[in-house]
């Protein structure tokens, strides 16, 4: 029994193992202050959780999903990703969106318990106002609702679709990886600073928004290179004008 045990623990991923151990860690301690069992006489050594993969999409592969969603015929899908896209929002927020959340006076979209954490609130850009004002309306407080104007809870299959049309790799998440893709792009624009980037992104640690640093510091090396190749150009045109007039 205990090998069956650890082979379907070895089969789930490191960060469900850890959620597993962390829930049995928590029912000890709760029952050794209860004085309902004695602690553990051993350590429980949880796995090491890399949960920094960051997706992102070439020009090709980002056009190539535009003209899938243009074809596609189902009537919330498509929307999600475009939203996903322009303004990072995770999933269950959007499952979670209603009518009454998105200000279209004042500019912006409120996020309603984001995983558990306080309220925020995100810019309402031009490309999302436009979305949602063409976006049908079924009569159901939920912007993208499912089966009968309730929440809706899935919709894996209609993305993947959409993904497969595109040609896009079989591993990339077409909701996550969207809101991955809205961080790159705008870090790699190097106008865009962390803080300003976290606050888009509804961190509530900094940490998470350091993984798209490096793609800041990219675009401010090529900047910085421009800046060198003008004034480059400009001394290769006085030093001819130089030269034509006899002068050194």
């Amino acid at each position: 029994m205990d090998r069956l045990r650890i082979k379907l623990l070895k089969k789930r991923s490191p960060q469900t193992v850890k959620h597993v151990l962390n829930l049995l860690t928590w029912i000890v301690n709760f029952g050794l202050k209860k004085n309902l069992c004695e602690g553990l006489s051993f350590h429980i050594q949880k796995p090491t959780v890399n949960n920094q993969k960051t997706e992102d999409l070439s020009p090709e592969q980002l056009s190539s999903l535009l003209e899938a969603i243009e074809k596609d015929t189902h009537p919330q899908a498509g929307a999600m990703m475009k939203m996903a896209l322009f303004t990072g929002m995770r999933r269950g927020e959007m499952f979670k969106l209603e009518w009454e959340h998105v200000d279209f006076e004042r500019g912006f979209i409120y996020i309603i318990d984001p995983k558990g954490g306080p309220d925020q609130k995100i810019p309402l850009n031009d490309a999302t106002r436009e979305l949602l004002k063409n976006h049908p309306k079924s009569g159901s407080q939920y912007v993208f609702p499912g089966r009968g104007g309730h929440r809706r809870k899935n919709i894996n299959e209609a993305v993947n679709a959409i993904k497969t049309e595109a040609g896009l790799p079989a591993d990339f998440r077409p909701l996550h990886g969207l809101r991955h893709v809205y961080a790159s792009m705008l870090a790699s624009t190097g106008q865009v600073d962390m803080y300003t980037l976290q606050k888009l992104l509804t961190h509530k640690d900094p940490k998470m928004t350091q993984r798209y640093a490096h793609l800041r510091d990219d675009a401010l090396k090529k900047a910085s290179n421009i800046a060198g190749e003008l004034i480059t150009k400009a001394a290769e045109k006085d030093e001819k004008i130089d030269v034509k007039s006899g002068q050194k």
